[in-house]
């Protein structure tokens, strides 16, 4: 299937390719994961992810077919709401910044495509500036360390995966192009003043991250083709809907 904007986000595309956001979605719980392939589930879209797929939309020059995808940003008197007036002031803000305009300025929505692992993936970069650097946009609460269960507070980029991502994109781009790029986030929060990052990813952790994809995807593939089954995470939501209950002893209940 050769991929481009009008079935890069089709049912029989995600079939047959795995990205950077499904990978994620199998790291988390293996079990939505497949069921929001199958459309037996679907995540809901929060405010938070909308807000960041506004500038994403600003920035590929889509704006103005995300305002007429998305109503819900609109009040009644036709005005946006005060999440997304904050949008355009974080739009505002990097586009007062050279080195953001310009990791921005590079070919958008540019699709590549290869295999990790023996399994076919897919990518779609926000900036590609050939034989320079592959960007993505994030808009997140803030830059503060996060905590995850079993690992502490973690540096924001990799506990919400950004690594990994960058890891498949540069990947991708590399069986392409022949170029090892370097991945750069251009980061802004949405706090009230907004921070703003260009944050260039370690190649260490970029090649990590990678072994990592190389090592998880076959069995995220599998999972796909029906091979094996998955595994349930018993703590997101779609498992809460999905939940059989049995009766348990209080002892195996742990709050640590």
């Amino acid at each position: 299937m050769i991929l481009n904007e009008s079935n890069y986000y089709s049912p029989e595309a995600n079939r047959e390719y795995m990205s950077a956001s499904q990978y994620k979605a199998f790291l988390r719980c293996e079990a939505a994961a497949l069921a929001e392939l199958n459309g037996e589930y679907e995540r809901e879209i929060s405010t938070s992810l909308l807000i960041g797929s506004y500038v994403d939309a600003h920035f590929s020059g889509t704006l103005d077919i995300f305002k007429a995808q998305h109503p819900e940003i609109f009040k009644r008197d036709g005005t946006l709401k005060a999440e997304y007036v904050q949008a355009d002031y974080i739009i505002s803000r990097i586009e007062t910044q050279p080195v953001m305009m310009h990791l921005l300025s590079g070919e958008k929505q540019r699709i590549f495509t290869g295999e990790i692992g023996g399994v076919a993936f897919k990518a779609k970069l926000d900036s590609f500036l050939d034989g320079e650097a592959t960007v993505d946009l994030k808009v997140m609460k803030d830059f503060e360390p996060i905590y995850i269960e079993g690992e502490g507070r973690v540096p924001w980029y990799q506990a919400w995966k950004y690594d990994t991502q960058g890891a498949i994109y540069q990947e991708l781009v590399r069986q392409n192009t022949g170029d090892r790029l370097p991945f750069i986030i251009n980061g802004a929060t949405k706090e009230t003043e907004p921070d703003l990052i260009a944050l260039n990813i370690s190649q260490d952790l970029l090649d990590y991250e990678l072994k990592q994809v190389e090592e998880n995807a076959p069995r995220f593939d599998a999972i796909k083709k029906g091979l094996i089954l998955p595994t349930r995470c018993e703590k997101c939501a779609f498992c809460r809907r999905t939940k059989v209950v049995s009766i348990i002893d209080s002892e195996v209940l742990d709050y640590d």
